[in-house]
């Protein structure tokens, strides 16, 4: 017994001085991306193969651009005539009752939205004059007016909404996502990340893989530079030379795998090679050379190698078009606790094209029917003012929408009070939300569980209802 585990013992040292001595490029030191952390699983030979549903799904991947900051839903898409009218004066008595806003007085005056709306598409659906790219194409998209939250700050939101909790070390909508599906790029990761302006509050949570295998985990792509640290080979060091350097690593990998029937292992030899080819692929998909001017004019991309949100809009269809399973766009630029006549209209300016350019994009290469877009943020803003000019924070009420991927295009769903403060008609909760996303993919979310520390974890935790009326 002695012999054998100071057998095993050398051989740990010799994989750790292989790893620590000898340079493997970029699957030695970009996968802190890939494999963030190390963490026992139980998984197949190949942990990211495509895998079959539940049922049949609506959709086969997902882009989900989270406006984090938090949009004002009354300047954007939640029209309120009474609130117009009742400009300035002071919120009735009854709607605040029990109510804690995050930050102002509650009995601070109302604001009607000095922003026109106005009725498009045959659906007829009212939209603000802010963004009339996106509302060229409401036939397309399902308006959910009756979102709501549990958190209220900004981090422990964007986390809730993606995760299901405001905690962190829970997985992501990705991370289930791809846990649950596999990944059908054999060059890209299947769950990639892009950030612009601010990214987002709660940081890596947002993205994380939680408990889940590691090698579920979102992978940020850097907008300069290598698209992920480290993906260039040092000088001197050929493709030869690293690709004898991953195949002796590989061999020693599936000899630990044969003698100790170590399920984490599959899951570092499968992101070593995905590395591997990430060196060619990634530099490939961020190069939009290839890409004509009028489609660069119809995302408003003015300088190609500029990292932006029209830029990333560009990219979020080059990766779907790979057969990338998740792509997160991250937006955080929303927060207006004032100047909000100001900011709000250059937001609008910065994502409204690109994001109606993403939509016919989409359309136009067959994608939209099956790509699920999700456009949205934490939570929404409060119907009475921070200063002179802001909103606050407002968990109550909040719009999102959604297109493609099997919802009803040209429909809202839910309502609001005539100060877009309390929700009114078919209330649907983040659980809501995100149990219905997994059925467009395919889920039943009581049945997508992972086992941790004795308990069978899921998505939506004990929570969540699919919201059937959104479904086409």
């Amino acid at each position: 017994m002695h012999h054998e585990l100071k057998n095993e013992l050398a051989s740990i040292q010799s994989r750790r001085w292989f790893l620590r001595n000898c340079g493997v490029g970029m699957a030695g030191l970009a996968l802190n991306s890939l494999l963030a952390g190390e963490k026992p699983i139980n998984a197949p030979a190949n942990p990211l193969a495509a895998r079959m549903p539940h049922f049949a799904a609506k959709a086969k991947r997902v882009i989900y651009i989270f406006q984090a900051g938090a949009p004002s839903h009354l300047d954007l898409f939640d029209h309120k005539q009474e609130l117009i009218k009742r400009d300035g004066e002071l919120p009735p008595a009854e709607l605040l009752e029990g109510y804690r806003a995050a930050f102002i007085n509650p009995k601070s005056a109302l604001l009607g939205t000095k922003f026109k709306f106005n009725r498009h598409g045959q659906s007829g659906i009212e939209i603000s004059e802010l963004l009339p790219n996106i509302a060229k194409h409401v036939d397309d998209l399902c308006f959910i007016k009756s979102m709501q939250t549990d958190a209220v700050n900004h981090a422990p939101a964007q986390i809730m909404l993606s995760t299901g909790h405001s905690q962190f070390g829970r997985p992501s909508i990705g991370a289930w996502t791809l846990y649950g599906l596999g990944n059908e790029s054999e060059d890209l990761p299947g769950y990639v990340v892009l950030s612009s302006a601010k990214g987002t509050s709660g940081g890596a949570s947002n993205y994380g893989c939680g408990f889940l295998p590691t090698i579920y985990n979102g992978v940020p792509f850097r907008g300069k530079g290598d698209p992920i640290l480290y993906l260039s080979n040092p000088k001197g060091y050929d493709a030869q030379t690293q690709r004898s350097s991953l195949d002796a690593l590989k061999q020693l990998n599936q000899q630990t795998m044969a003698r100790i029937s170590d399920p984490e292992t599959a899951s570092r030899i499968q992101a070593y090679e995905t590395a591997y080819r990430l060196q060619t692929s990634a530099p490939e998909l961020m190069d939009l050379g290839s890409e004509s001017q009028v489609t660069l004019d119809a995302y408003n991309i003015t300088d190609p190698k500029e990292s932006n949100f029209a830029r990333n809009c560009l990219l979020a269809r080059r990766l779907v078009e790979r057969d990338v399973r998740f792509v997160q766009l991250f937006h955080e630029a929303w927060d207006q606790h004032g100047g909000l006549d100001k900011a709000l209209p250059k937001n609008c300016q910065d994502t409204d094209q690109p994001v109606a350019a993403l939509i016919q994009d989409l359309k136009d290469r067959d994608l939209l029917k099956d790509t699920l877009v999700i456009w949205g943020g934490e939570f929404g803003r409060t119907p009475m003012a921070q200063g002179s000019n802001g909103r606050d924070h407002h968990n109550r009420a909040f719009t999102m929408f959604l297109a493609g991927g099997g919802v009803k295009g040209g429909h809202v769903h839910g309502a609001t009070d005539d100060f877009g403060f309390n929700v009114t008609e078919n209330p649907v909760h983040v659980h809501d939300l995100n149990a219905t996303l997994l059925h467009l993919l395919g889920f039943d979310h009581e049945r997508l569980t992972y086992r941790f520390q004795g308990r069978d974890f899921r998505l939506t935790d004990v929570h969540g209802h699919v919201v059937k009326d959104i479904i086409a």
